[in-house]
């Protein structure tokens, strides 16, 4: 993965976890703190192990790390919709978001071996 790829990845990222704050902001109080707290804390830690990653020269460990956070973001989500704090549309949004992140991960982890 280039230096362009690994800047991609890490501001989509970002860019979800401006999405996420405006909308987490919104979610029903009995949901807001805690399933809303843990799906920012959990992009947040993304986005740290992402870059972290960036800077490693043995990234693999890092790279497992945040693909597992992709994995539990995506049942957030799915939870998030479920109990009908997010409309189907934002659901779709993040979702596509999540996994497009998670492509750019996959390949970075592919190359990185």
């Amino acid at each position: 993965m280039g230096k362009d790829d690994e800047l991609i990845v890490i501001t989509k990222t970002y860019d979800l976890i401006v999405w996420s704050c405006n909308h987490t902001s919104r979610f029903p109080r009995n949901h807001r703190f805690v399933l809303g707290d843990r799906m920012e804390r959990n992009l947040y830690e993304l986005l740290e192990t992402l870059i972290a990653a960036k800077y490693r020269r043995d990234r693999s460990e890092l790279l497992e790390a945040a693909n597992l956070k992709l994995e539990i973001l995506r049942f957030q989500i799915r939870l998030a919709k479920d109990l009908q704090c997010l409309k189907m549309k934002s659901y779709e949004h993040a979702t596509k978001a999540i996994d497009e992140i998670g492509r750019l991960v996959g390949g970075w982890m592919r190359r990185s071996r």
